[in-house]
């Protein structure tokens, strides 16, 4: 097959896919695109690779929609994202010296335990205690470094307190672009990063870019009930497809 950029048609043909999809809930709900984009990605690239891939286009978009986020997010999420960086490296050591087979099984199954996050009931709006912030941070950083994904912990953690919709999204997002840049850097710091990751990062950016305007315009259109539950069904089926297909050989 004719390659772009290092990569096969097929493998770029699944990145497009995935991505176009990620961005979208992205979009509408604040969270979910790593947690989307790395079990298809790491089924048709590497478990390393598709983390880094991921943790480019969250940057790029995070940084295009920054002014926004700092106008919006609470103070917590500085908080997290200086835990983050202190804890993404150690993820990313663990993940390159795992087995990509069971990379690919554990990612599946973070995939799976974010669904169960979003099922949770709400708290009140205050903001949790040092324990569980710190707790969440580390947690944050270290699933970024492994999985890409540092989703399951900071969504209970925002999402599952009463506080105003945009604030917990811009929260979120802060603490995503933090935690892309740290894991763009734990990789380089391990020579883990191929500059070829960085053209199919900007490959797949104008497809970010669209699907993720497109889930902008649904935010705020639906009932929090609605938008919660179509994210965690769409979480919950690619956590599945991704087990399916390890199943499967």
């Amino acid at each position: 097959m004719e390659l772009i950029a290092g990569f096969s048609l097929l493998q770029i043909a699944v990145a497009l896919t995935a991505t176009f999809a990620a961005a979208f809930v992205r979009g509408l709900a604040g969270f979910g695109m790593a947690i989307l984009m790395v079990p298809v990605l790491a089924l048709a690239l590497t478990p390393v690779e598709a983390v880094l891939v991921t943790n480019f286009v969250a940057l790029f978009l995070g940084l295009s929609e920054m002014r926004w986020i700092l106008k919006q997010a609470e103070r917590s999420a500085w908080t997290l994202g200086a835990l983050v960086l202190l804890s993404t490296a150690p993820g990313l050591i663990l993940l390159a010296a795992t087995p990509a087979a069971l990379a690919r099984l554990l990612i599946a199954l973070v995939a799976l335990s974010a669904f169960a996050a979003v099922l949770l009931p709400q708290r009140g709006a205050a903001v949790p205690g040092r324990l569980t912030t710190g707790l969440t941070g580390v947690a944050t950083g270290l699933l970024t470094g492994f999985a890409g994904m540092p989703g399951p912990p900071v969504v209970p953690y925002y999402v599952g307190r009463d506080i105003p919709r945009h604030t917990a999204k811009a929260s979120m997002l802060l603490i995503f672009t933090i935690a892309a840049f740290a894991g763009l850097g734990s990789g380089l710091a391990i020579s883990a990063l191929e500059w070829r990751l960085l053209g199919l990062a900007l490959l797949l950016f104008p497809v970010v870019i669209i699907g993720n305007w497109l889930g902008a315009k649904a935010f705020g259109k639906v009932s929090d009930t609605v938008w919660r539950s179509f994210t965690g069904l769409v979480l919950f089926a690619a956590a599945a497809a991704a087990l399916i297909k390890l199943a499967g050989g």
